[in-house]
């Protein structure tokens, strides 16, 4: 095997065991970096080998994290870079809190990386700068250094270097071998391996710049009984004491060093070892987070009505953030500005083109990209362990953090005290070891979570007064309910009762395997049966063992439970509440209590988690949930839903229940749970592309013989793009209701080929209130010939005409199967209807014709009947034309009055009202034909009912002027 096969192998290596943001560069803030440059093709001798590390490390440093993909492709490192405010910063005050940076004048003095390089005047030429940039979790260091990488390749920053050599203190950490310096560039980028510039003649490192990024993942140790000195950079040592010996100026004295870290590895390296801090503090102000979402929501496509919809994102999002919201100390992290993007465009941009996403994915690449493979310690050096699942970061993050996130979800609290903190993060440490993990923790990790709470109407930089009380809250909402939901799929929701079982149970299972050893030799000399009793030791692990089974069915549910809470039944979809968080609510709303918050993403999320690609994200992170685990889960899921779904629910929770199985993302189970669902029911439900995304991929599980009784999408605002993805949903579907929707003749081209489509059952196909017009209906008529399922079709207030209801009737011929035809509330004459009537009493299946509320005359209604009365030898059709036939009353007035009593409010006042007059009309002259008084109170009921409608219609009339003119009503 030669050496490019070996190179190959060692990268794919990498590849598997590390994140892919770790092997290039993230995008996000708080990401690491690996730079495995080493050729595989030998260049040629004559290239320079400067020539060719630039080359490589541009086409390294270009590359974008899988979690980029979720943007459509759209974003280049260069489209997407906003500076973070850097601060330089004096020795005594490094240690500074990220507010005392808050000040205004500030952002006038921020630096650029290069700036910081720049000579002072107490500065020695015969020696270069050491310059630490630290700062918090997220604040975006490595997003700083990727930039200052790729501007360095292309000529743009740091001229004054001839050669950048970027190193990640976690690959070093790593290394157990000795190795000299020469020997460390070598092995990262193998055409330096035997540059001049590193061979520590005088004068030849001034032209080289080392970058050391992440150094807490190292133990630097700058005593001199510790670490020896050392000049020679042929000399192998530990990789430490080669970054000590840069750093001390003792190896390579002419080179210059940056330095990134976090917070709590400030006092690794001694001050006199540093010429410059640097503190990188992120986006402080709205207009860098403005032009962060700008760039990434911008970008998405050259359409012209989508980039409209991403401008209006923006400005709303900068609206929420001059408020001096939540959201705006959320942002001061770049890394959660990132996460409302990704969010935004998960919830705007989702379409059936895009890979699938779930939010709960979202959260979990977002906690990849930060932590990612990190434990828990001071850093891990040669020969101590990578990553053992006890020290993962991450998991202890779930048990502090988690747990207190599940204790506010439990009692539906946001914010936190100073008290409850300390009592759920660390209040039970005794050991040296773990006080010094907490001070990190707490220090590193403990801020990127958790934020001060700010309270409305109140600056954030303003002071507490002195009875005060500084209270804690997530710094994004739904990240709370997703470490809670995350802290009980987990299983560390444990009693103490629990705990206890489990250990007596591994203790008891450790003995009787000792002890049935040990009576299977005594037996062979002593076969007395009385030692058979001990082999009722086995039995309590199996008891453990059930019982354990039955704590993961609590845990299904509990999620079943948290799904449906009647308190939060008729919330708005939970979709929603997640828009609103981002963008906040425009307009007169209820305003919530300051804790109010219905956690209705806490079960969502505990399905999200129990995908198989969430679950191999976090067994990145070292938290690993168990097949078994989620088996036992599903399974007790599965019923507990199934029994919930057999009560009626609104449809907002049937929106949140289909958002569930699509964060599931588990085929069989949403197709057991589809199997006793027979109509879904989302009429007011404000639809958009993600969730007719969501609709139409938790059908398509569904086995080809499933069919939904009725979908209801009534007054969903529908728009063509929608209709488009909800095309394979509505084979499903036996009785379609698209009601008040405003639906244009370019959705009739749509609804024409799912007609024609032969797999289509569509029975039942409403349209009322929607504006197609005559092109729509005629668009809708060519599917006729071709579809045999369709029984009823309702047009009513479609704008249709005479033109329209002409063509109709000549095409009515080519359906055998049609049974009711509702084309009432249209612009349809007297000819036009006639012409249908004779169509419809020639057709073999339609028995229903409704044309109530159209232009009708009082002659043309009583042809109508006249005709229809005449004509003998033609079928019998009910025409629903008026509450009257002839001098009777219609049998059908009752329907014909509930429609227009259910409709009247929302159609054309004016014109409801004239036809109204019209019946009433109709109703006196047919009760002055009655010869009986019985038949004329009956008239006078149904003249009462009219009446009373015409005053409801008239009283609100009223009530608008009144408010128009912001007058009380009279009474």
């Amino acid at each position: 095997m030669g050496p490019v096969q070996r190179s190959l192998i060692r990268l794919m290596g990498h590849c598997r065991t590390k994140p892919w943001a770790e092997i290039c560069f993230c995008a996000t803030s708080g990401a690491r970096f690996r730079t495995y440059c080493t050729s595989t093709n030998p260049h040629p001798a004559d290239l320079d080998p400067l020539e060719v590390h630039k080359q490589r490390l541009l086409m390294w440093f270009s590359h974008l994290p899988q979690e980029e993909k979720q943007f459509g492709g759209y974003f280049s490192p260069e489209t997407m870079h906003v500076d973070p405010l850097i601060l330089e910063r004096k020795p005594e005050e490094r240690a500074g809190l990220l507010s005392s940076a808050l000040s205004l004048h500030s952002q006038h003095l921020s630096k650029t990386v290069e700036q910081l390089f720049e000579p002072s005047p107490s500065w020695d030429s015969s020696r270069g700068l050491n310059v630490l940039l630290y700062g918090a979790v997220g604040t975006g260091k490595s997003t700083v250094v990727r930039k200052l990488v790729l501007d360095w390749c292309k000529g743009r920053m740091l001229g004054q270097f001839k050669l950048l050599i970027p190193f990640s203190c976690e690959d070093l950490s790593q290394l157990s071998k000795v190795s000299s310096l020469r020997d460390l560039v070598g092995r990262k980028y193998l055409h330096l391996r035997r540059h001049p510039l590193l061979s520590g003649e005088v004068g030849q490192a001034r032209d080289v710049l080392f970058l050391f990024n992440g150094l807490e993942k190292m133990n630097l140790d700058f005593r001199i009984g510790s670490t020896e000195l050392c000049s020679d950079p042929n000399e192998a040592l530990p990789p430490g004491v080669v970054v000590v010996n840069l750093l001390r100026k003792y190896l390579l004295p002419e080179a210059s060093v940056l330095v990134t870290t976090r917070l709590s590895a400030l006092d690794r390296v001694p001050l006199k070892y540093i010429s410059r801090h640097a503190q990188i503090c992120g986006f402080i102000d709205p207009d860098r987070q403005r032009t962060y979402f700008a760039k990434r929501l911008l970008q998405q496509t050259e359409d012209i009505a989508v980039k409209e919809g991403a401008q209006a994102l923006v400005e709303l999002l900068y609206l929420n953030l001059q408020r001096e919201s939540q959201l705006a100390t959320a942002c001061f992290l770049p890394s959660y500005c990132w996460l409302t993007c990704a969010t935004l465009h998960f919830l705007h941009f989702t379409n059936a083109n895009t890979p699938i996403r779930t939010l709960t994915g979202i959260y979990t690449s977002f906690l990849r990209l930060n932590f990612g493979g990190e434990v828990l310690g001071m850093g891990t050096g040669a020969g101590m362990p990578i990553q053992e699942p006890q020290n993962s970061l991450m998991l202890y993050v779930v048990r502090t953090v988690g747990k207190l996130a599940f204790d506010g979800v439990t009692n539906k609290r946001m914010s936190f005290s100073e008290k409850e903190l300390e009592q759920w993060i660390g209040g039970k440490t005794k050991t040296d070891e773990e006080l010094r993990q907490l001070a990190m923790f707490r220090t590193d990790v403990l801020d990127f979570f958790l934020a001060p709470s700010v309270e409305k109407n109140k600056p954030f930089s303003s002071e507490l007064s002195e009875h005060e009380e500084q209270r804690y809250v997530f710094a994004a909402p739904a990240m709370q309910e997703y470490l809670a939901a995350l802290y009980v799929v987990m299983g560390e929701n444990k009693s103490a009762l629990e705990i206890l079982t489990k250990q007596v149970s591994k203790a008891i299972g450790q003995a009787s395997e000792d002890m049935n050893a040990l009576l299977a030799i005594v037996s062979k000399f002593i076969p007395l049966r009385i030692f058979t009793i001990f082999n009722l030791l086995k039995l309590f692990p199996k008891l453990f063992e059930k019982f354990s089974v039955q704590n993961k069915g609590r845990i299904g549910r509990t999620l079943a439970t948290e799904m449906f809470r009647t308190e939060d039944s008729y919330n708005e979809d939970v979709l929603d509440q997640v828009e609103q968080n981002l963008l906040g609510v425009h307009g007169p709303h209820q305003p919530l209590k300051n804790d109010e918050h219905p956690f209705e993403l806490y079960p969502i999320f505990m399905g999200g988690l129990l995908n198989y690609g969430n679950r191999v994200l976090l067994q990145q992170l070292g938290c690993t949930i168990h097949n078994d685990t989620v088996a036992q889960i599903t399974k007790a899921l599965r019923k507990y839903l199934v029994r919930e779904l057999n009560k009626p629910q609104p449809p907002e929770e049937l929106m949140d229940l289909l958002f569930l199985l699509y964060e599931f993302q588990n085929p069989r189970l949403t197709a057991e749970v589809l199997s006793t669902i027979r109509s879904i029911r989302l009429s007011n439900i404000r639809m958009t592309s993600l969730k007719c995304y969501v609709l139409s991929s938790v059908l398509s599980c569904a086995p080809p013989s499933y069919h939904l009784e009725v979908l209801d999408l009534s007054s969903c605002l529908l728009t063509p793009d929608m209709l488009r993805i909800l095309l394979p949903a509505f084979r499903h579907t036996h009785h379609l209701n698209l009601q008040f929707n405003s639906l244009g003749p370019e959705s009739c081209l749509l609804l024409r080929d799912l007609l024609r489509d032969p797999k289509s059952c569509i029975k039942t196909l409403e349209l009322c209130d929607n504006p197609i017009l005559d092109a729509g209906a005629v668009s809708l008529l060519e599917a006729l010939p071709e579809n045999q399922s369709l029984r009823h079709l309702s047009l009513m207030h479609t704008g249709l005409a005479d033109g329209g209801a002409v063509e109709l009737a000549q095409a009515l011929h080519t359906h055998s199967s049609l049974e009711e035809l509702n084309v009432a509330y249209n612009n349809i004459g007297d000819n036009a209807a006639l012409s249908l009537v004779d169509t419809c009493r020639e057709h073999p299946t339609i028995n229903t014709l409704h044309l109530y509320l159209n232009p009708l005359t009082d002659v043309g209604k009583r042809s109508l009947y006249v005709r229809g009365d005449a004509l003998k030898s033609g079928r019998k059709v009910r025409v629903l034309a008026s509450v009257t036939e002839g001098s009777d009353l219609s049998e059908d007035w009752h329907p014909i009055l509930s429609v227009i009593r259910e409709n009247a409010k929302t159609w054309d006042r004016e014109r409801v009202k004239q036809q109204l007059r019209a019946f009433l009309r109709d109703l006196e002259w047919g009760r002055q034909q009655q010869p009986t008084f019985w038949k004329r109170l009956h008239f006078r009921r149904v003249e009462r009912g009219i009446r009373e409608t015409l005053k409801m219609l008239e009283k609100d009339d009223v009530s608008h002027v009144c408010e128009a003119c912001n007058q009380p009503q009279a009474k």
